[in-house]
């Protein structure tokens, strides 16, 4: 079975203050060391209501001190929002801390609104455009140090320098990433959750035009999905009316705390919002883990992704940890834990 690992947005619900999902996301991280998942990665997401963490790195260091078998990182640092030197020197710093535990997973996305980007960036230098690909080979040659002679960022030491970058992961939700990824020889994480790009055309691009480095020899590519598991289908199809009315909001531009079961199953949906939510549904894998097994397995098979990394952004945080137990008893987990 395919190894699994999670992506957890620190949900906020109408009845989870962003405090208590911080909290939330510390418990399901504990919860989840004993698993047997691979990683547990962290999103940066801003000015928006139903995500608490705005600050993947500080959470990052809060879970790897309180687990002890899960690989954690960013899912991802948002690096238009941030100065190289700066990712640099905090993600070295987790590594110091927790060696081997740390993964940086970089995004080419704001991660919130035109205002708020302004805002997160007005004292950084005003690059002007997509300047992704230009920042991502800055904080390459923060490692490398393979600065020009007579660059003046020669005289700068991205601390602690006795400590490498964790493995860099690109992020993303089209082809420039997995292209960008296979080139660079970087890992690559594929967004099936919120894409509209085609997540089989995507890894099977990042696979075949991958280029070894020193980063990695092999590719190794993650494909992110939305799941919710439950005993029985039909309560997970409850548990998925939350986001299923969510999503509705956000396509609306209404980007609300999660609103609870109850809320969501007494909205008087009209037939075009029933048929937007039948859409939506595409990218979101519901039902009993036997239910979940079979409709994920077509994916699988076709993307052949090396990791398969859940999302479930559900109202209730014991029927969130319920889910991936079930999934990690599904996929067989606990049995290569034991092994």
């Amino acid at each position: 079975m395919i190894p699994l690992s999670v992506l957890d947005l620190s949900v906020v619900t109408t009845g989870t203050k962003p405090a208590a999902a911080l909290q939330n996301s510390i418990d399901l991280a504990r919860h989840i060391d004993g698993l047997g998942y691979v990683r547990y990665w962290l999103a940066e997401h801003h000015n928006l209501a139903s995500v608490a963490s705005p600050a993947p790195d500080l959470m990052i260091g809060q879970i790897a001190a309180v687990t002890k078998n899960i690989r954690v990182g960013s899912g991802g640092v948002m690096l238009p929002n941030h100065a190289p030197l700066v990712v640099a020197e905090r993600f070295k710093m987790l590594e110091a801390l927790f060696p081997g535990r740390i993964d940086l997973g970089l995004g080419r996305a704001p991660g919130t609104d035109g205002a708020t980007a302004h805002a997160l960036r007005s004292r950084l230098d005003r690059r002007e455009g997509d300047d992704f690909l230009e920042r991502l080979s800055e904080l390459v040659l923060w490692e490398t140090r393979g600065f020009p002679a007579g660059h003046p960022y020669n005289n700068v030491v991205a601390m602690p320098d006795d400590t490498p970058l964790p493995p860099i992961w690109l992020l993303g939700s089209s082809d420039y990433s997995s292209e960008l990824a296979a080139q660079v020889g970087m890992g690559f994480a594929f967004a099936h959750h919120f894409a509209s790009y085609d997540a089989i055309a995507a890894m099977t691009n990042y696979r075949s035009h991958f280029k070894s480095s020193g980063w990695r020899e092999t590719p190794h590519g993650i494909l992110a999905v939305a799941a919710v598991a439950a005993e029985t289908d039909a309560e997970a199809e409850k548990l998925a009316s939350s986001m299923d009315l969510n999503r509705l909001r956000r396509d609306r531009g209404q980007y609300l705390p999660l609103p609870s079961v109850e809320e969501a199953l007494a909205y008087p949906y009209a037939d075009a919002e029933r048929a937007s939510i039948a859409r939506n549904r595409s990218r979101l894998f519901v039902g009993s883990p036997a239910t979940i097994l079979t409709k994920l397995q077509p994916m699988i098979a076709a993307s052949q992704p090396d990791e398969l990394m859940i999302i479930t952004a559900v109202y209730d945080h014991d029927a969130r940890k319920k889910s991936y137990s079930l999934l990690a008893n599904a996929f067989g987990l606990g049995e290569k834990a034991a092994a």
